[in-house]
């Protein structure tokens, strides 16, 4: 049976602008018994195994050689990423996905641009393996550090977001980790050309091509024994919409973060001036709607009088607005709306559409907000601290924001560098995921003879 990933061969991508041997000539799920998958997956796994134990060792100055490698080979062969990106985003056309979807999936010089100012931001930030965390002597002379080491080897599952390939890859390269990638069908070409980039460039600075991975060529078959590669494989991240994630968390034995959906809330207080709403409104919903930190539903105080002016702006910028009874007649003749209901306030959109409802009070935005978040992001707008401070005190969310957009949910934005996701779960990591939340912690304890009495 033919090797199950080989490194990667490049062909003159600077010269000509095209990729070769990007994805290994492997057999596919099709063509392989279910024993014969689960073998070339493990293989993949072991030697991503091999492959952390030298990142695990590699300092600080060797990883971000290897980071800045990288950036400069993304900016070298751009022409053929985006010629590989481009037979992805036509084939979406072809199969009716959706503009969001689209949105997402596509890459451009600006979007690479930005991959690469993210790498070397990263490259710029402090190692976080042998940060200690505390640390102290004991009484009977023991010295107790706790200290952030690498995860080992880290799993992600995702679909349609090229960029996330990279992200993923530098923050777990930057952290000592080794990458298992399953980038998805719909992306299959643009991450075969990423993934052997980004191999090259670890062994151009002579670290192992093996750190980072793919099981894009197994399919689905292949994901399914990524997820069951417990021992093998030490978490696992999904990161894409709800069937996605909730499919990695009910199907996998190897521990996972659940990255989570999106449906953002802003709430207008009545104290909210109308310049600020209107430009965080617009900021938060238009600026790319297919990501999970735009805001879904609008909550308006009925005391408030910039609703017009809200609503007016979105409008003009194409926005639909899903409304409930007292905001339609408030708006009535001024505004085009259409009714919402329940799928509504629960519906993370990732589109030019945004639910609005109008409260009495700032109790009863929280009692909504409480009832339909995910757990991702909420805002308020006001110039009243102690309605902020309240906010902040009764919104249990991963972030919650006050007087700005939602946008700012990010790993880039908030100085992560990048973010493998943002978890809008509790245990470990919660929010953005940047490079201290790739890595775990031991106790180094050292002594001169002491026993336990």
């Amino acid at each position: 049976m033919t090797e199950a990933l080989t490194p990667h061969a490049v062909s003159d991508a600077a010269t000509t602008g095209t990729l070769s041997g990007a994805v290994p000539p492997a057999e596919t799920p099709e063509s392989l018994a279910p024993q014969e998958l689960e073998a070339a997956v493990h293989a993949i796994a072991d030697r991503s195994r091999k492959a952390a134990r030298r990142m695990a060792q590699a300092n600080r100055a060797w990883k971000d050689s290897a980071l800045r490698a990288i950036a400069d080979a993304l900016v070298e062969r751009q022409a053929a990423v985006l010629a590989a990106n481009a037979k992805d985003v036509e084939a979406g056309r072809a199969n009716g996905t959706s503009k969001a979807l689209l949105d997402r999936l596509t890459l451009n010089p600006a979007r690479i641009e930005g991959l690469v100012a993210a790498l070397e931001n990263l490259a710029g930030l402090p190692d976080p393996v042998g940060n200690v965390v505390r640390g102290q002597t004991l009484p009977n002379g023991l010295r107790l550090r706790q200290v952030n080491v690498p995860m080992g080897v880290v799993a992600a599952i995702y679909e349609a977001r090229p960029n996330v390939t990279v992200d993923i890859a530098g923050l777990a390269l930057k952290s000592g980790n080794a990458v298992i990638l399953r980038g998805g069908s719909a992306a299959a070409h643009t991450n075969a050309a990423l993934v052997s980039i980004l191999r090259e460039a670890l062994e151009s600075v002579g670290l192992p091509a093996d750190a980072v991975q793919t099981v894009d060529q197994f399919g689905r078959d292949g994901a399914n024994v990524l997820m069951r590669a417990r021992g093998r494989v030490d978490v696992l991240i999904p990161r894409g919409g709800r069937d996605l994630i909730q499919t990695v968390v009910n199907n996998s034995s190897v521990p996972v973060i659940e990255t989570g959906e999106g449906n953002v809330h802003i709430f207008i207080d009545e104290s909210a001036g109308e310049e600020m709403a209107v430009e965080i409104l617009l900021n938060a919903k238009t600026q790319r709607p297919s990501v999970c930190n735009t805001v879904e539903t609008l909550l308006v105080h009925s005391g408030s009088t910039v609703l017009p002016a809200v609503a007016s702006a979105l409008r003009s910028a194409g926005v639909t607005l899903h409304v409930d009874a007292r905001v339609a007649k408030a708006l009535a003749g001024t505004v085009e709306t259409v009714p919402a209901d329940d799928d509504d306030w629960a519906t993370e959109y990732m589109d030019l559409d945004l639910a609005v409802a109008m409260v009495d009070d700032l109790d009863a935005a929280v009692s909504h907000i409480r009832k339909w978040t995910t757990g991702h992001t909420e805002a308020i707008l006001t110039n009243n601290l102690a309605n902020a401070e309240k906010f902040i005190a009764e919104i249990d969310s991963a972030a919650v924001i006050v007087n700005a957009s939602t946008r700012f949910t990010d790993g880039g934005e908030l100085g992560l560098g990048a973010e493998v996701g943002i978890s809008t779960q509790k245990l470990h990591a919660r929010g953005p995921m940047g490079l201290t939340e790739l890595t775990t912690t031991k106790w180094i304890v050292q002594g001169e003879g002491q026993v336990r009495a």
